[in-house]
């Protein structure tokens, strides 16, 4: 990673959108006073709300300002709904048991100003129980800097693992979620990431030919409260075994995408392996993601022999 930038390029402050998709009541009010008590100032922030109750509309109804929609979609879509309802220059996520300290939306603002190249920002996190103490610090590197959007996606790939965090983690350009698309966020080549690593997926589709910026400073608090509906509770989300086998598929999509190559590719069948013993009986969905993979690479010893029989794979790789 390379060293923080010094200085701004453009003095211009930006407005940032803090979007807020919500559903859960119990920590939604600390959540909506971390957005109001930002030390940056030029922000809108607005509320989604898929609560089954009230609540949460009368919680914002004591917040001047706070602009609140109700919305009939739920999760996924009540995501997308709240993401490109923002309107300033960028989006700052921030979901609805999640916390950000004070100086994450001024921090983060000024390395995207720093850097027109960077579409992504985020930074250091702590996971916080129920009340409000911390239980783990997330900190993936040891200093500030910026990584290309490819060594991102390669690195979450082959190294299985979301060293990003969620979407309450992240700033990212409002024109390049527009450029992307709704229907393609959750989108890389050959799957759909809706119903697993939905984040994962978006930050490779922001960040493409693009630099990523990561922030050591813990400026976001990710909660983790098993009582609640929650799409890391798995005893709350049907779908929480999609966490696991996306990965396999990721692998796949990062190949498709030119970010890994074939000998990447098949030097993973060992990890792909072990995780469908691991967790097969528990999540089919990552036996069925291993058969996925397994079919892909056949199918891409299947070309390299076409076109040329007897001969190594592009990257070294060889086949049979």
């Amino acid at each position: 990673m390379c060293a923080a930038p010094n200085s701004t390029t453009d003095m211009t402050l930006p407005t940032v959108s803090i979007v807020i998709p919500s559903y859960k009541a119990a920590h939604f009010e600390s959540c909506l006073r971390s957005a109001v008590g930002q030390t940056y100032t030029q922000t809108e922030i607005l509320v989604s709300d898929n609560c089954p109750t009230e609540e949460i509309r009368q919680i914002c109804s004591r917040y001047p300002g706070v602009i609140y929609q109700r919305n009939p979609v739920t999760g996924p879509d009540n995501v997308l709904a709240s993401l490109y309802s923002g309107r300033g220059q960028l989006i700052k996520p921030l979901f609805d048991d999640d916390i950000l300290h004070p100086f994450c939306v001024e921090r983060m603002v000024a390395v995207m100003q720093a850097d027109p190249r960077v579409e992504l920002a985020f930074s250091a996190s702590q996971v916080i129980d129920i009340d409000n103490q911390r239980t783990e610090t997330r900190r993936p590197y040891t200093a500030s800097g910026h990584m290309t959007g490819a060594a991102m996606q390669q690195s979450m790939a082959l190294g299985m693992r979301n060293f990003v965090g969620e979407f309450t983690s992240v700033m990212f350009r409002r024109q390049t979620l527009w450029n992307i698309g709704w229907k393609e966020l959750f989108r890389l080549p050959g799957h759909d990431y809706t119903r697993g690593l939905a984040d994962v997926a978006a930050y490779c589709n922001l960040a493409r030919n693009a630099l990523v910026f990561y922030i050591d400073e813990e400026l976001s608090y990710f909660r983790y409260d098993q009582r609640l509906q929650s799409n890391s509770n798995p005893y709350a989300n049907p779908h929480f075994g999609n966490c696991f086998s996306d990965y396999v598929d990721l692998i796949v999509s990062s190949h498709r995408d030119n970010v890994i190559g074939t000998a990447e590719l098949l030097e993973q069948d060992y990890q792909v392996a072990a995780l469908s013993v691991r967790l097969g009986s528990v999540f089919p969905q990552t036996q069925q993601a291993r058969q996925r993979y397994l079919d892909y690479c056949a199918s891409v010893a299947a070309a390299a022999a076409a076109v040329a029989p007897g001969t190594p794979l592009a990257d070294g790789a060889s086949h049979e």
